[in-house]
């Protein structure tokens, strides 16, 4: 289907790896330029991103939790593409500590890479795109909103605000024709969720209706999909939740032989 994104820009945080790199190839094989930011760019997956769109990848190195690094971060990627279209806030990072153990640094950390610099950003970029008036703009967020978990206090919290900070965005945004959407992963095997026991794993894959993780691909075609206005047009302040069911959280009173079994 057509999505009408051939030839737009966009900037995309944490774009190199994971998730990120996930909607970087979905939006470069729709034809999307891109301007990529990562902490430590991976120049491979770069290179591969850029070979999947045909078009060279606007490649920048930045810290996103400094406001300053933020700014420098859309200005490059304003001059490096000639305006943008787009924005997708990606970049997130976690500490783990249980609540007595939690320390400052943690804590600022967590929330400047997860919330204020998607806020830094989105004020940024909102500007340039009041001025043009059009684009959109993507939040991804996390189904760990949904669930409070053992030492993940700061990043659970930070989680929750990017979702009213994509609220906000949309009432404000909208009179000037940006649209402003949230897609809403769920377990995904990514660097981040790396190093959980594997018999944690096979409990965590269990609890899942699909009875498998997500394929970081999967929510870069929901960010197409949502950024597109041939698809998702009168789509504003919208949460795309792409987890495999895991939310829906049915209680486990029966067998997964049982349940296969129901619906024959």
């Amino acid at each position: 289907m057509e999505t009408g994104l051939q030839g737009k820009t966009a900037l995309l945080t944490g774009g190199s790896s994971g998730i990120g790199k996930g909607i970087a190839l979905a939006l470069a094989a729709e034809g999307v330029r891109l301007a990529i930011a990562s902490r430590r760019p991976d120049p491979a997956a770069l290179d591969e991103i850029a070979a999947a769109g045909g078009a060279p990848v606007v490649r920048i190195a930045a810290d996103v939790s400094q406001e300053g690094e933020v700014v420098r971060m859309v200005q490059a990627a304003i001059a490096g593409l000639g305006h943008l279209d787009f924005y997708i806030n990606n970049a997130a990072w976690t500490w783990h500590q249980p609540i007595t153990k939690l320390d400052s640094n943690a804590w600022y950390s967590t929330l400047n890479t997860n919330l204020s610099a998607a806020a830094w950003a989105t004020r940024e970029v909102s500007r340039h795109l009041i001025a043009r008036r059009s684009g959109g703009i993507i939040i991804i967020g996390s189904t760990v909103r949904f669930f409070p978990a053992y030492t993940e206090t700061a990043y659970r919290v930070s989680k929750m605000g990017l979702r009213m900070l994509m609220q906000q965005l949309a009432i404000e945004l909208a009179p000037y024709g940006i649209r402003v959407n949230m897609v809403t992963p769920g377990h995904y095997a990514t660097r981040m969720t790396g190093g959980i026991a594997p018999e944690v794993e096979d409990q965590l894959r269990g609890l899942i209706p699909l009875h498998r993780f997500g394929d970081p691909l999967e929510v870069g075609h929901a960010v197409a999909f949502l950024l597109s206005d041939k698809l998702s047009p009168y789509t504003v302040g919208g949460d795309l939740v792409i987890d495999g069911g895991l939310t829906l959280n049915p209680l486990p009173l029966r067998t997964a032989d049982e349940i296969e079994q129901l619906n024959l």
